[in-house]
């Protein structure tokens, strides 16, 4: 057992180193066939290429009584056009569901629109954002990426979050800084609190454990406590268990998010029991990174992945 748990984590550290090999995600979009058989994959855990798949997607699950994320996906970008062009497509996004009147948040990496090149040009387009959400039902929701980007994000979220109300800021708890960084948050927000995707050193976090399981409750504990409005963002039922245990999910402060394609069933079994439950439903082309950490996240994933490249049958995400 133990043996089979190390193994586990080699193959989780391996996966996640892959996902940042620039010349392997070159490789693979510059080999048609590669790409497409992995695209496949790729499928269950993204609604499509373009802003019509993922406003699809969301149309179908808001009907069904879900709260909606959505991402159009992609980081890291190294051109300020780039960069326009993905804030572009996120204005696109945000008209679109408030034309659809569907009310969401709209998630996305701060170096998806700028960070990458500078703290200025990220918060020059997260205020366009949030100018064009401004006076609708749709958030903006920041996610977090690596570590040595926090200060960064955390910066330039709290510049915006000032001036736009409307904004949230995503916390990883097996980074060893975020109590502290939850404790320097003291005006209510709204806060998602995911496990963390990232490969970070010994010294800076916590291996998936029963020790991080411990500091993920602890961290939501003491934010439903603070008062922010909190995203328990877990597909892990004994923690799913734990929280409706403690009854956070109760008061309207607290809510279930989960990741498209993970666990529909289990999704679909809190919310028919009245459970406040969101989707994140990412598209776009860039799901190579996106990919590798749902398979990293959980080995057993990469069996599904397999069994949907050689599949021809389409994908059904069964919410």
């Amino acid at each position: 057992m133990v043996q089979h748990l190390e193994l586990e984590q080699q193959f989780t550290a391996a996966f996640k180193k892959m996902a940042r090999r620039a010349d392997l995600k070159a490789y693979v979009e510059k080999s048609p066939e590669l790409n497409r058989i992995l695209r496949q994959a790729a499928l269950r855990y993204i609604a499509g290429d373009s802003l019509q798949d993922g406003i699809a997607a969301g149309t179908k699950l808001v009907g069904r009584g879900y709260s909606l994320s959505i991402e159009y996906i992609g980081e890291n970008t190294l051109s300020a056009a780039e960069c326009e062009q993905a804030a572009a497509e996120m204005k696109a996004l945000i008209h679109e569901l408030k034309k659809a009147g569907i009310p969401a948040r709209v998630s996305f990496d701060l170096s998806h629109i700028g960070l990458s090149i500078s703290k200025s040009l990220a918060y020059s387009c997260l205020i366009d954002l949030a100018e064009q959400a401004a006076g609708t039902d749709i958030e903006l929701f920041i996610s977090m990426e690596e570590s040595g980007k926090t200060d960064d994000i955390l910066s330039v979220y709290k510049q915006a979050a000032a001036v736009f109300s409307g904004i949230g800021i995503t916390l990883q708890a097996h980074l060893l800084r975020t109590p502290d960084d939850l404790a320097t948050l003291t005006s209510p927000c709204r806060i998602r609190i995911v496990k963390g995707a990232y490969q970070e050193p010994d010294s800076l976090s916590i291996d998936r454990s029963p020790e991080l399981n411990q500091c993920y409750l602890q961290l939501v504990e003491k934010a439903v406590q603070q008062g922010h409005l909190v995203s328990i963002a877990t597909h892990d039922e004994v923690m799913i268990n734990s929280v409706q245990e403690r009854e956070w999910l109760e008061n309207n402060q607290a809510e279930i998010e989960m990741l498209y394609g993970i666990r529909p069933d289990l999704a679909n079994r809190l919310q028919k029991a009245g459970k406040p439950v969101r989707i994140y439903v990412p598209y776009g082309q860039e799901w190579y990174l996106y990919l590798c950490h749902r398979i990293a996240e959980y080995p057993p994933n990469l069996y599904q992945a397999v069994i949907d490249m050689v599949s021809k049958q389409e994908m059904n995400n069964n919410y």
